[in-house]
């Protein structure tokens, strides 16, 4: 309806004038629709509250609730009933997974002095869970067996550190490595303790890394104490590993699980090199061009122990010292070995019975949208755990649980979102993605054609430090929501105190954000599909990760005390779902996207002249890149000429829509990493040699990695014709909002 504004009187005109100032325009909205978001925002805002986290935490935490368990089940139906009572549509997704839980584990120090090393983390005064059954202390898809051999320590497991190892003339071949936790995921540390010869491999988590040298230990404090273990999946994969590619469901057809350690076409490349004890092995480096690696399983032991453990076998290594930077925080000079000290490890599972095969649930609630119903924003949270999991991921199950509650509000107020908001938990995550995962392998079309974000919440609330990763194109989102969130410390906004936590003075720089490599819940999304995502947290002195510790009594004591941190982290995903599913068009950022591309082109460069390739360089893809950045410059000012002046009819904002929705599509291919044919994002991936850390444009870094030129120049094309790809669809959308869609 047109506004007439010759009868406002002037009193009103100035009021208008003054709340505009007030409140900026907000990015794909009409001016009177950026009022009415931001006046059902600051609504929604004020509904998560503490007390309701902090009853979810009690319940959801109140027993380890490992997936494939009849405790999960119980977490699933307090989320379904929780649902339900707020008026959203329920539905449960069952898989049946192939997921072995241990039956026992076992560690012995044979040599000298022999003793059985207590496994169990023992009880803790005042915290009822800690009573309570426990997972052994076997990583998740370890390998059964029964094995004894001499012990050698090996830093943190990495590739670099078995190739110092084999510099100095240690090997590891027929015997037990011990690798402290950190600097890698530890599937990782696995696939290398079996690739270089280990008869099996103990974890421990190093007081250096989060024990007493971080703070007190538990429960005197929030670290861990020497008797405590951390757990974790051991599988270099995603999703159900006898159906990759394809959901779990009934009457699918199966691939019998790999165990072991994934062969690679080493014949076709011709690549091999000798180590030190004169046996040829294949170089390892040489990634890109072998054939795909297939998600694998060890099929050796793989057990976590507690540093007090730790050190029982560690003190006694003779041999070597270790090398600058191998010391961990215990109090002894560490060695390498191997031996005198001689260990066994004995781990029983269930990986060849029919129980093997286990049930998982994913709980999804649904609010239809008014307009578009087929376009979605998801927001989820992994709800298993290896322990009670007060913090990882109870917190962020209550966070989306109080989200949940706070859109559902405002359905009942009158305003139902526009487009679909779905809230989700996630089982299996823990074990490898594999609930979320079997979710976008079933819904694959349906994301791919109408999900226009996913925002995910692993562990909300465990200290003080608010925090965030996204794709570029929302990065803008979330600090703009963080501006609109009151900070739980009473010091101003979550993004004010963001701000002054990074120490940022001028106002040009904003707080940092993380990328998203992978290893939550989102990899499915946005490493798969090619959907924009985000993040975001409040983190904090956690040192009970994956342990039985990980209670509401640590919740209550030191991760969130008065649990407003799970409210807040709730009022951001509140805002967030609301913020996209509501805009006329979708608030994406490609300046800041491009802008943040360009910024890792001098890197890759460099890449190049290290291996010596003069002729390559970043050129093409920098211009491809600049020619995103105009687009969406010239994007953002249209959408904000045609929105300031009138709103589209709904056929041409589910157009335009639609093409903005293909932008991160059009960064993906089919076939995926040579490496790994599941992760089709060609932005952001995992490091297959690291498991945590993020590589950037990941199909030219892997050729680089496998010094194959010809390959990295193949990649570096193919990438910059993904970019012009991305640029036609922004174009696209531009031309839809102006009416000009004829090119």
């Amino acid at each position: 309806m047109p506004v007439l504004v010759r009868f406002v009187p002037v009193a009103v005109l100035a009021s208008a004038t003054l709340l505009q100032a007030q409140q900026p325009a907000l990015t794909g909205y009409s001016p009177a629709a950026a009022q009415r978001e931001r006046a059902a925002e600051a609504a929604a805002i004020r509904v998560p509250q503490p007390d309701r986290a902090r009853a979810h935490s009690r319940i959801l935490s109140a027993e380890p609730h490992v997936a494939g368990t009849p405790a999960q089940a119980r977490t699933r139906d307090y989320v379904i009933q929780q649902m339900r009572a707020m008026g959203l549509e329920t539905e449960v997704r069952t898989y049946n997974v192939f997921l072995p839980h241990a039956t026992s584990a076992r560690v012995w120090r044979v040599s000298p002095q022999p003793r059985e090393l207590p496994t169990a983390e023992p009880p803790v005064p005042g915290d009822a869970t800690s009573t309570a059954w426990q997972y052994p202390a076997a990583n998740g898809y370890s390998a059964a067996g029964d094995v004894q051999g001499e012990l050698v320590y090996v830093n943190f497991g990495l590739i670099e550190d078995y190739a110092r190892l084999d510099s100095l003339g240690i090997s590891v071949r027929g015997k037990i490595a011990v690798a402290r936790y950190g600097r890698s995921f530890r599937g990782i540390k696995a696939r290398e303790a079996e690739r270089n010869g280990a008869i099996a491999l103990i974890l421990y988590s190093d007081p250096e890394q989060d024990g007493p040298g971080t703070g007190q230990p538990y429960p005197n404090g929030p670290t861990r104490p020497g008797t405590s273990i951390q757990r974790g999946s051991v599988f270099n994969g995603n999703g159900d590993p006898t159906t990759p590619n394809r959901p779990s469901v009934r009457g699918v057809r199966r691939t019998p699980p790999v165990m072991g350690i994934p062969r690679r076409d080493t014949a076709r490349t011709g690549r091999m090199v000798r180590g030190r004890d004169g046996r040829m092995r294949p170089d390892h480096r040489d990634t890109a061009r072998a054939a795909p690696m297939v998600m694998s399983i060890p099929s050796i032991p793989v057990v976590a122990i507690g540093y007090d453990n730790a050190a029982e076998l560690l003190r006694g290594l003779g041999g070597r010292e270790v090398p600058a930077g191998w010391q961990g925080g215990l109090p002894f000079r560490y060695r390498i070995g191997a031996g005198p000290v001689v260990a066994r490890v004995a781990v029983e599972t269930d990986a060849r019975t029919p129980a093997a095969y286990k049930q998982i649930w994913n709980t999804l609630g649904t609010i239809r949208g008014s307009e578009f119903p087929d376009e979605l924003v998801l927001v989820g949270a992994h709800r298993d755990s290896w322990g009670p999991g007060a913090a990882d991921n109870v917190s962020g199950t209550a966070s989306v649980l109080e989200a949940a509650r706070a859109v559902a509000e405002q359905v009942r107020a009158g305003n139902r979102p526009r487009r679909t908001v779905v809230f989700a938990t996630w089982d299996a995550e823990e074990w490898g993605l594999i609930g979320s995962t079997e979710f976008v392998e079933e819904d694959s079309a349906r994301l791919v054609r109408g999900a226009a974000a996913y925002f995910n919440i692993d562990v909300s609330a465990t200290g003080p430090n608010f925090g965030g990763s996204a794709s570029p194109s929302l990065r803008e989102l979330v600090r703009d929501v963080a501006r609109t969130v009151p900070d739980p410390s009473g010091n101003g906004s979550i993004y004010q105190v963001w701000r002054r936590t990074a120490g940022l003075a001028a106002d040009s720089l904003e707080p940092a954000m993380g990328d998203p490599g992978g290893g939550s819940d989102f990899a499915g999304f946005y490493n798969h599909l090619g959907i924009p995502h985000a993040d975001w947290g409040f983190s904090g002195r956690y040192g009970v990760y994956h342990s039985q510790y990980d209670s509401f009594n640590w919740m209550s004591r030191y991760g969130d005390p008065d649990f407003r941190r799970h409210a807040a982290a709730a009022q951001v995903g509140a805002a967030m779902v609301m913020r996209m599913a509501n805009a006329d068009v979708l608030p994406f950022d490609y300046v800041e996207f491009a802008r943040t591309m360009r910024r890792y082109l001098p890197a890759l460069d460099s890449s190049f002249r290290a291996r010596g390739y003069s002729a390559l360089n970043t050129d093409a893809l920098r211009g491809a890149i600049d020619r995103m950045e105009r687009a969406a410059v010239g994007l953002a000012r249209a959408r904000d000429e045609v929105l300031a002046a009138r709103v589209p009819d709904r056929r041409t904002l589910t157009r335009a829509n639609a093409s903005l929705r293909r932008v991160e599509r059009a960064l993906t291919r089919s076939r995926g990493l040579r490496s790994r044919p599941w992760f089709r994002s060609l932005i952001y991936a995992a490091d297959e040699n690291n498991g945590y850390a993020n590589m950037v444009f990941p199909s030219v870094q892997e050729a680089v990695r496998a010094d194959d030129r010809r390959l990295a120049e193949q990649e570096l094309a193919d990438l910059a014709t993904r970019f012009l790809g991305a640029t036609d669809a922004l174009l696209n959308a531009r031309d839809i909002l102006t009416g000009d869609d004829r090119r």
